[in-house]
């Protein structure tokens, strides 16, 4: 898909536009992923530049480290964002997005972490300690 992508969480008040491509999916199994989100999250991610907030009414950061946050809306306590120090993107949870077509799964990281109740699907590149980096598409 080209062109703008927006998104937003469940009441309206976070809403945001992509101006440029999205990485590729990456599935995290991590601890605080998920509990975070109930199960794991399933994020894309875009360039800092290409990221507006339209919207931030009810946007809150949550320090979940000394080197990254979780950005979600304190009304209706949909999980938007991970944001990590130093990185040149922003991560965006894939639920949150109008339009996810054209987006495809590249790898689940922090298998080592994840929950005993369900199995990751063959055939995914997975990454025990989340290593694994999913590159941006070119424009």
């Amino acid at each position: 898909m080209s062109g703008p992508r927006t998104g937003g969480c469940l009441c309206g008040a976070v809403r945001y536009r992509v101006d440029g491509p999205l990485r590729p999916i990456v599935m995290c199994h991590c601890t605080q992923c998920r509990r975070m989100t109930g199960h794991f999250l399933a994020a894309t991610a875009a360039r800092r530049g290409h990221f507006t907030l339209a919207a931030s009414e009810g946007l809150r950061w949550y320090s979940a480290s000394p080197h990254a946050r979780r950005g979600f809306c304190e009304r209706c306590g949909s999980t938007l964002f991970w944001e990590g120090e130093g990185r040149d993107y922003i991560s965006i949870a894939a639920g949150s997005l109008d339009d996810s077509s054209g987006l495809a799964i590249a790898a689940h990281i922090f298998t080592a972490d994840k929950g005993g109740y369900y199995d990751i699907e063959p055939g995914a590149v997975q990454s025990p300690d989340g290593t694994f980096r999913a590159e941006f598409p070119a424009r």
